[in-house]
């Protein structure tokens, strides 16, 4: 069997048998990544244009849509190339670089997600603190942080998986490189080190989920002592987009890595991959502005300025925003 040293090349699980049925899934895929490409840029594109949405939470919106790209960039054009011209294959540079940005741009948005929520709780519990503990130094700075905790956390997982001797051939069962897939590879079932970190990252994920839950009950709590109809659905508005992409974010996740060995298969585990490295990216632009005015207003002024202006035109209105 190969090891580590002699592997030049992984080889991913193909979206289909037949090449009608490869075409199928790569124009699928293809208008999937347009969708999300499309929300996601005129959400970063409203968000930054629009003064009025210079505010702590729509920076970190700005910020989500940011990685809601980099994730969904990661795994689909690799697909959609494998798919359109009919090969499996994927080098071993790419599928540790690949692995890399995967972990990066998900563990930020964790991160980025439970930062949200405490904008939210800070917002609705403290709002007469909200202009001291959201300033702009704080936003940037939470900011910060969880792109620096996604780029620690990808770097240690990244390079304690890709550390392990692979002997057990090269297939990755898998439209894209992810751990589990590539620990099966491995010719030791056990390493301490990996399970140190599993246990570590689990650590983290579930104190990050117990401070959104808590964060959200104190919310509720301040939302069903508010007197007026008007403020309960205004601070209703702002929250419950937020509780929907984080419970798509953390339902997806849970499912699949924490769901029964019964279900596992390779096209449940390719249905499940879909369901936790696409559907987030492509639906948060969606939930977002489907119930925020705020967001509506700036994305019709940005589709009906952006026919009449030119591309160094429309960079020269947007700025980043300033909080």
């Amino acid at each position: 069997m190969p090891n580590s040293s002699s592997i030049s090349e992984f080889l991913l699980l193909p979206l289909a048998d037949t090449r009608q049925l490869q075409l199928l899934h790569f124009w699928l895929l293809l208008g999937i990544y347009l969708a999300a490409l499309l929300g996601n840029g005129l959400i970063s594109t409203a968000v930054a244009c629009d003064r009025r949405l210079h505010t702590p939470m729509y920076f970190f919106l700005l910020n989500l849509a940011l990685l809601d790209l980099g994730c969904i960039s990661t795994t689909l054009p690799k697909a959609m190339a494998n798919a359109l011209w009919d090969t499996r294959a994927i080098s071993y540079a790419g599928c540790a670089a690949q692995i890399f940005f995967f972990l990066f741009f998900i563990s930020a948005e964790y991160s980025l997600l439970t930062i949200m929520s405490y904008d939210r709780y800070v917002a609705i519990c403290k709002p007469l603190h909200y202009g001291t503990l959201m300033d702009s130094r704080a936003c940037a700075t939470m900011a910060a942080s969880a792109w620096g905790a996604g780029f620690l956390y990808s770097l240690l997982h990244t390079a304690s998986t890709f550390s392990l001797p692979l002997c057990q051939g090269n297939v990755v069962n898998q439209f894209f490189c992810e751990v589990p897939q590539i620990l099966k590879l491995s010719c030791s079932e056990s390493n301490l080190r990996e399970v140190v970190l599993l246990i570590f990252s689990a650590s983290l994920v579930f104190g990050c989920f117990v401070f959104i839950v808590v964060s959200y009950v104190q919310i509720f709590l301040a939302v069903l002592r508010m007197p007026s109809d008007q403020g309960r659905h205004k601070a209703f508005s702002t929250c419950l987009p937020h509780l929907a992409v984080v419970s798509l974010f953390v339902s997806t996740g849970i499912f699949a890595y924490l769901r029964p060995i019964s279900l596992s298969s390779p096209s449940m585990d390719l249905i499940v991959a879909v369901l936790y490295s696409v559907v987030p990216p492509t639906l948060n632009p969606i939930i977002y502005s489907m119930r925020n005015r705020e967001i509506k207003q700036a994305l019709r002024k940005v589709v009906q300025n952006v026919p009449l202006a030119t591309f160094s035109q429309l960079f020269s209105l947007c700025s980043l925003p300033a909080l």
